[in-house]
């Protein structure tokens, strides 16, 4: 009877949707009876519906059926719905602690007040990785072992003459490295591995990590999806901070989604006090499909910024803006004494050019938009007499001498008072206001003096669009403008500065690092397919010209060293994804049993003698088949750790164990 009501019970819960996986064949059992704890009313229609469902799973009360939740729970936990492919986790033997994983259910997220760590594994955009959250209570020493240093192989350096093996890794004279690095493998694993050596030394780390929109690459467990974003986030932060020098930054990109709650744990981790102004960018317009969107149009992206201390001073920034009506008064006698100026409205001065003696003879006068002809007029005057062109200011809190001043000002008027002050201009006060000298906002930016007022948080001016040729290489999801990135190392950074960013995608952020002069340090463990960090970098030594290239006058040079994490089950885990059969998986469980970590708990022979020969097995379908082989791995032993390189199983080279001798051992 159980069988039997089990399938019927099955096929009713296949239509839903939000259940059923059509590319795996497969139900989602964890969201189900997340749905079921909720009460989900699409759910209870469903059992209500099927005549045996709603006798089994319900009681009638006065005519009103009420849901006997423990009953269903318990049915679905005793009769796994997901069928096939649960039985053979539960017949390998893939087990955490004294349960097996299928009785699993919990995953342990109070993190606040316990050590959870998210690896993150993945190496393509579109894979899902269900992970154990390795914490103080579950598997802590499996942890600690997780987070050694990993030795690095597979030493290259870029130069303008091509690649060649590296010989040596340069240092200054106090030790420090001195490499621009490109690091593939996990992010989380490489940051550890920077520990001894830079932890303290760098001044800038930026990040663009996915956005955790459903549809970024951030594709772990779903039942748990914002909790383990949040997880993902913390683990990478926490060691980040401890690799920032004293007056370090660490800028993140971010969207609406996830804003509030990645700023909180960042108040958590770096301090409140040390958060600097949130950084609001106009990432997009109303062209195309976002017009047809909900009002209003999301066009909007953020940047969080925090400091490693209260003693950060960022460097001066400042941007193009034109000519403004605020300046709107001319002095006729800018040669005299401030006390003698004589001040003339600019729009006088433009109709009385024209004959006219008030702006409606002026509209009459001329022809087309008047107004826009006006303030073509008045901005080249400006700009040809931009020292004796001033607005009229109000100051906020201004010193006893300077309120003195405008209050004499404002009794005399049209006069001019100036206050002389030490190491600074004078203060001119006019009619109850100040004067403001159009002229002391230019300043030269790329070559040329210009009017510019100083950065403020609402970066409008640096445009999203077009930016999908930078570099030489294509990025499908948040490909940031290089413009973006090189306003926020000018803001932190000076030449020989180290910035890090372990999201490097593209290589945005190491290609403006590269082109201004700074250090840098990129990790990257997903694979973009010719599109990765180290294609753009190539491209940027042999002086590609795209993005900031022509304003900085980048024509070319430099090197980097491109390295990886040495990979152990993280190889085995790549031989299992490109079989292309049942024989194949089958000839390669050898390897895996001989060369590999598997998990302790697994049943190797009875899998490799039975489970795998039966008919039941074979019909699970490859990817499942995958999947099973993939969790056999001890996920802790992806790479080879740092202390065991020597050992001859690990098959590494003398020149790469050599290499990551001196990466982690100064001789200084």
């Amino acid at each position: 009877m159980d069988n039997t009501f089990k399938n019927k019970l099955y096929k009713i819960l296949k239509k839903d949707s939000r259940l059923w996986d059509e590319e795996k064949k497969e139900l989602n059992e964890t969201l189900l009876k997340d749905l079921i704890d909720k009460l989900d009313e699409k759910i209870i229609e469903l059992l209500l519906i099927n005549t045996e469902t709603k006798e089994k799973f319900f009681i009638k009360i006065k005519n009103v059926f009420v849901l006997k939740l423990n009953e269903l729970k318990f049915f679905i936990d005793e009769n796994k719905l997901d069928n096939s492919y649960t039985q053979y986790q539960n017949k390998i033997g893939l087990r955490v602690g004294n349960k097996l994983l299928s009785e699993r259910d919990e995953v342990v997220l109070d993190w606040p007040f316990k050590d959870c760590v998210l690896e993150g594994g993945m190496t393509k955009e579109d894979q899902k990785r269900n992970e154990i959250f390795f914490n103080e209570v579950l598997a802590k020493d499996e942890r600690d072992r997780l987070l050694d240093p990993k030795a690095l192989v597979g030493w290259e350096r870029y130069t303008t003459k091509g690649e060649e093996k590296v010989k040596e890794i340069k240092r200054d004279k106090d030790g420090i490295i001195r490499e621009n690095l490109i690091i593939k493998g996990n992010n989380l694993l490489a940051l550890h591995s920077l520990k001894k050596q830079f932890t303290g030394k760098i001044k800038l780390i930026y990040i663009d990590p996915p956005y955790n929109t459903g549809s970024d690459s951030f594709n772990y467990n779903d039942n748990f999806n914002h909790s383990s974003w949040l997880t993902f986030m913390k683990n990478r932060l926490e060691i980040a901070e401890t690799l920032l020098d004293k007056n370090g930054v660490i800028f993140i990109s971010i969207n609406h989604i996830e804003l509030a709650y990645v700023s909180i744990l960042l108040d958590d981790i770096f301090g409140k006090e040390n958060k600097l102004p949130i950084i609001t960018l106009k990432a997009g317009t109303t062209a195309s499909y976002r017009s047809i969107n909900d009002c209003p149009v999301n066009v909007t992206e953020y940047v969080l910024a925090y400091s490693k201390s209260s003693n950060f001073k960022p460097n001066p920034i400042y941007r193009e803006t034109g000519y403004s009506e605020d300046y709107s008064h001319f002095i006729n006698n800018n040669e005299e004494k401030p006390e003698n100026w004589q001040l003339t409205k600019l729009t006088d001065f433009v109709h009385k050019k024209h004959g006219c003696n008030n702006w409606i003879e002026y509209k009459k006068k001329i022809s087309g938009n008047w107004k826009r002809k006006r303030f073509e007029e008045m901005e080249e005057f400006a700009f040809q007499n931009k020292n004796r062109v001033v607005s009229l200011n109000t100051l906020q809190k201004p010193s006893k001498k300077i309120q003195d001043a405008i209050n004499q000002s404002i009794k005399n008027r049209d006069k001019v008072f100036p206050v002389e002050r030490e190491r600074a201009e004078p203060i001119y006060c006019f009619n109850g206001r100040t004067l403001a000298f159009f002229g002391s906002k230019f300043r030269k930016i790329d070559g040329e003096y210009v009017p510019t007022e100083i950065l403020t948080n609402l970066w409008t001016d640096i445009s999203f669009l077009g930016i999908g040729p930078e570099g030489g290489v294509t990025l499908e999801n948040g490909k940031k403008p290089e413009y973006l990135l090189k306003t926020i190392i000018d803001l932190i950074t000076e030449k020989n500065d180290i910035v890090l960013d372990y999201h490097a995608g593209s290589g945005t952020t190491l290609a403006v690092a590269h082109k201004t002069g700074r250090q840098y340090i990129g990790i990257e463990q997903l694979d973009y397919e010719g599109n990765n960090p180290e294609t753009r970098l190539k491209n940027v030594v042999k002086g590609e010209q795209s993005g900031i290239s022509k304003s900085v006058g980048w024509k070319g040079g430099g090197d980097f060293v491109y390295v990886e994490l040495a990979k152990w089950n993280a190889e085995a885990k790549e031989k299992i994804l490109k079989a292309n059969n049942l024989d194949e998986l089958e000839k390669l469980f050898g390897d895996l049993y001989e060369c590999y970590f598997l998990n302790y708990n697994v049943k190797t022979k009875e899998f490799k003698e039975k489970t795998i020969k039966e008919e039941e097995f074979k019909k699970l379908g490859l990817d499942k088949q995958k999947k099973l082989f993939v969790e056999m791995l001890d996920m802790n032993q992806m790479y080879v750790n740092f202390s065991e390189q020597a050992d001859k199983k690990y098959n590494l080279s003398k020149d790469d164990i050599a290499l990551s001798d001196e990466f982690y051992n100064s001789k200084k």
